[in-house]
């Protein structure tokens, strides 16, 4: 039986398990589901996750919600090829990274955004806010540069579970940039952070799972 993957345009949780399991070649059916209907409060959907959150992925008999969960059950059910490295100590810091992701930078992405991209288009911008928010994220993306160091990936050659996981934050942020520029971190947004951008939007898997409401 297939897997089915239920997704949020957007969501970097989401993202994140997309690109698992592209990453991992294995097939699925892809529900989207809409953030501003009632697709997630449904009775059909509260079934498979209680929480009515995005992702969530049926797997058989199995119905699985939080995406650390859902790509932690995708390698060990399908464990080739990995998203965690193949030695203890690469596994151990890629889990690292990721959590690390999910726990620091996360938040600031959706602070960021909380004072721009979720603001109508006629409220009132909080530049003192956002400029907290920018400073926060800079000094968050000093962690992040330290991880990265030389490699091109922060799984090293490949991308891995720690790239899929900074990776979809880490746009997120610039596509303030996109929408905001006056609000976004534009120059001040580091160089490495440019370059590794780059590189992931290169791979095919990941303009494959771009955000469908971006394109």
């Amino acid at each position: 039986m297939a897997i089915t993957f239920y997704y949020g345009s957007g969501s970097p949780f989401a993202w994140k398990v997309w690109l698992v399991l592209e990453h991992k070649g294995l097939t699925y059916d892809f529900k989207r589901l809409q953030f501003d209907k009632t697709e997630l409060k449904s009775d059909a959907f509260l079934a498979i996750n209680p929480r009515g959150k995005v992702p969530a992925l049926v797997d058989g008999d199995l119905a699985l919600y939080e995406s650390a969960a859902i790509v932690e059950y995708l390698e060990e059910r399908y464990p080739e090829p990995t998203i965690l490295g193949t030695d203890l100590e690469t596994r151990a810091r890629t889990r690292r990274i990721a959590v690390e992701a999910e726990a620091y930078l996360q938040p600031l992405q959706r602070e960021l955004f909380t004072h721009t991209l979720f603001k109508s288009a006629s409220d009132a911008r909080d530049l003192e806010a956002i400029a907290r928010c920018h400073n926060a994220l800079l000094a968050e993306l000093a962690h992040f540069e330290r991880a990265l160091g030389e490699g091109r990936y922060f799984g090293g050659l490949t991308p891995s579970l720690a790239d899929f996981a900074v990776f979809p934050v880490l746009r997120g942020v610039r596509r303030v940039d996109d929408r905001e520029p006056a609000n976004g971190l534009g120059d001040a947004m580091p160089a490495w952070v440019r370059a590794y951008l780059a590189r992931m939007e290169s791979l095919a898997m990941v303009q494959k799972t771009w955000p469908p409401h971006w394109r």
